[in-house]
């Protein structure tokens, strides 16, 4: 996506039904990185890597994230509450691309939910996912998605397994060492989305 991540202001909004309004917003690595490092660092969101880093750290990290052209951070807002994290990235420009035979057309997407405040939603996490494929799919030279969870991570497989992703291979995801950010080597299963014009069926 091409998205200018410095206006901050929505880049789409959908209306779910029987869900609410949500809004995908750049993030603004100063202003977004408490709440950010709040999601990351608890043990839920353990596969997503960042159990140890500490706020600064999280920030220096949007901060690469929000310089590239190639790869983007939303925070997802429903009915203006912060609820999901999602990413989106080219897949020839990121260490996936060395894992697997990139496409043109390929777009790579990572999410976190968010916390919940009380008992769990049925559908929440469908609804978000309607909101960002929509989002996704609205790019015309979109061909194909593609997903890296963590191996280990049954219930995000299973869940991009029931959007209608197909599974692929386990890969190993190199380790990025640059000064501006670190990522150990990870352990992926990866999932594709082959792009028919239509939005997949969500449950």
């Amino acid at each position: 996506m091409t998205t200018s991540s410095h206006a901050r202001r929505p880049v789409h909004t959908h209306l779910v039904e029987g869900f609410g309004t949500v809004t995908l917003t750049p993030v603004d690595p100063a202003a977004d990185s408490a709440l950010i490092h709040g999601w990351v660092t608890q043990e839920r969101a353990a596969f997503w890597g960042m159990a140890g880093a500490d706020r600064e750290l999280v920030e220096e990290i949007y901060a690469d994230v929000d310089a590239r052209t190639t790869h983007h951070a939303y925070l997802a807002r429903r009915d203006g509450v912060p609820v999901a994290l999602f990413q989106t990235y080219d897949c020839a420009q990121d260490r996936v691309g060395e894992c697997y035979e990139v496409q043109p057309g390929d777009i790579g997407v990572h999410l976190l939910i968010g916390p919940g405040s009380g008992v769990a939603e049925q559908g929440f996490t469908a609804a978000l996912l309607t909101a960002f494929m929509a989002y996704v799919l609205s790019d015309p030279s979109v061909r194909r998605v593609v997903a890296e969870p963590d191996a280990r991570n049954d219930k995000a497989i299973a869940r991009l397994r029931r959007t209608g992703f197909t599974l692929g291979p386990e890969v190993e995801l190199p380790e990025i060492d640059l000064p501006e950010v670190h990522l150990p080597a990870k352990r992926a299963r990866l999932l594709l989305l082959d792009v028919s014009g239509a939005l997949p069926t969500l449950r």
